[in-house]
């Protein structure tokens, strides 16, 4: 059931997961400035259920989507959904540019856990990646600089159970093709949060939908094009390799989209990014659709895309050398 081993195609299809997984943060800001969390990632599944669909169809229908570890996907989604929800809510406690600078611990526990359960081995120059990675995430953070925000907490919690849940997926691979394990998590995570959303539902207003919309999409792509990647690498080099670089790299990646938050700040037109809430709604709302806001950061973002890309690469040609 899973095709052959290349690294090339995991790169490529990692690559596309990191570009879905930045798109999807930046409309989840605005969508959760406005709605709660349990009612975007229910739209999401839900939404996300019709775009797969037409996958589906062409992959044999939904019969050839039974699967004989339906366990395993339970499992897999309970902590997918606990994480992701987890993800969400920190968007709306913490300055993005932090909240991803902390997800980049999400490697270290795969890599970890891939050992433990999955039997994949972790050479010295790999732990020494992981070890340059958390130092660089740490640099980042900065824990020393006064109190530990309660979000940066949220969303350690929310990339161990992405760690979690990566090598839960890799596991899956050996047996389930891509579309029947991205068909099983819009379908389980739909029912998990069903009730939660209801509870808290209100119609979204018009212009929240390109945002949900862009949530939904790229919530589906992150996880497919990522279960492609698995498929073709282990858990261990794929995440491992890369995390020197793009540590080291992406620090002023990430100081870059804090500067812009403070620059905007000062003009009114965000709030402030060190004590962010998420109380004023309809402040947080009307920020992040700001469009000044987009093009202040948009460079910061690109670079960071192409840190998490190059980043892989460089630290391959290193290693062959």
């Amino acid at each position: 059931m899973a095709p052959a081993p290349s690294i090339t195609k995991a790169a490529l299809w990692m690559a596309l997961s990191i570009a879905s997984f930045l798109a999807m943060s930046v409309a989840g800001r605005t969508a959760t400035a406005a709605l709660n969390v349990f009612q975007v990632l229910e739209l999401r599944s839900v939404i996300g259920f019709f775009i797969l669909l037409p996958l589906v169809l062409m992959g044999g229908g939904f019969r050839a989507m039974r699967t004989q570890r339906p366990l395993a996907h339970i499992a897999r989604n309970v902590v997918h959904y606990a994480g992701q929800a987890a993800w969400l809510y920190a968007l709306t406690l913490i300055p993005l540019a932090v909240l991803i600078s902390i997800e980049f611990t999400t490697p270290i526990w795969t890599a970890i856990l891939a050992v433990t359960f999955l039997g994949e081995r972790l050479p010295r120059a790999r732990l020494t990646a992981i070890v340059l990675g958390l130092i660089g995430v740490v640099i980042i953070v900065r824990p020393g600089v006064g109190s530990v925000d309660p979000g940066h907490l949220v969303v350690l919690g929310a990339a161990m159970c992405f760690g979690v849940s990566v090598v839960m997926v890799k596991s899956l691979t050996r047996t389930d093709s891509v579309v029947r394990i991205i068909f099983w998590m819009l379908i389980i995570q739909s029912v998990v949060g069903l009730v939660p959303a209801l509870y808290v539902w209100r119609n979204p207003a018009v212009e929240l939908w390109p945002s949900i919309l862009v949530v939904a999409f790229t919530g589906m792509s992150s996880h497919f094009c990522m279960a492609r990647a698995l498929s073709h690498a282990g858990c261990d080099r794929h995440f491992a390799d890369g995390l020197p670089a793009r540590a080291a790299v992406c620090a002023d990646r990430m100081a870059a989209l804090q500067r812009a938050d403070r620059c905007l700040h000062r003009r009114g037109r965000l709030a402030d990014p060190d004590r962010q809430s998420a109380q004023p709604a309809a402040q947080g709302a009307s920020a992040c659709r700001s469009r000044d806001l987009l093009a202040a950061r948009s460079d910061a973002r690109l670079g960071c895309l192409r840190t998490g890309v190059g980043g892989t690469v460089i630290t391959r040609l290193i290693a062959q050398s």
